[in-house]
């Protein structure tokens, strides 16, 4: 959609930005309660690195988190009468973009831990806002979700990513998670 109303690129990441932070609320509210809310195969590494979900559960939603991920790109594209199969053509890559990925994957797997340790009934919102904002002080728009890094591959939209380019990104954002369990781990033991 934000392709089709502005080539102003500020205004773009704007129309991506809000609508993905109000989903974002409201799929873990509905969701949550069903799977624990796992969209996300970093959040589900992490989870599985801390001992709280079993690494045989966590492969099943990482392969449901991706099957979900490219079923939701075709049917955008399939909604705004697109070519249902592509391939990004968007560049992002280098150290900078991998580096704001592991900032954005840390933040955001900190932000569940935490949230779901002090606050749990505003996790939620806790995310949708992080994302939110996140777009906007990472210079990679903060993917931080290796299944949302395969989907843009297979969209030559404003979101995508060059399929080249996704292993950087899916690394970058497995290194975030780990370094989330770790330090959360740590800083949750130590209160």
């Amino acid at each position: 959609m934000a392709d089709m109303l502005t080539k102003d690129v500020a205004l773009a990441l704007l129309g991506n930005t809000i609508p993905t932070g109000a989903i974002l609320v409201v799929l873990i509210t509905i969701f949550g309660p069903v799977s624990g809310a796992h969209f996300n195969p970093a959040v589900s590494v992490a989870f599985a690195l801390r001992g709280d979900l079993a690494w045989a559960k966590a492969a099943q939603f990482i392969v449901a988190q991706i099957l979900g991920g490219i079923a939701g790109t075709l049917i955008a594209h399939g909604m705004f009468d697109l070519s249902l199969f592509q391939a990004s053509a968007t560049a992002r890559t280098g150290g900078p973009q991998w580096f704001a990925e592991i900032v954005a994957t840390f933040g955001l797997v900190s932000v569940i831990f935490l949230g779901v340790r002090f606050k749990a009934d505003a996790v939620a919102w806790l995310v949708g806002l992080y994302i939110t904002a996140a777009y906007w002080f990472t210079a990679s728009t903060s993917f931080a979700n290796p299944a949302v890094t395969i989907a843009r591959s297979f969209t030559d939209t404003f979101s995508g990513i060059l399929p080249t380019h996704a292993p950087g990104f899916i690394a970058a954002q497995l290194v975030g998670a780990a370094l989330a369990a770790g330090f959360c781990g740590w800083m949750l033991k130590a209160r």
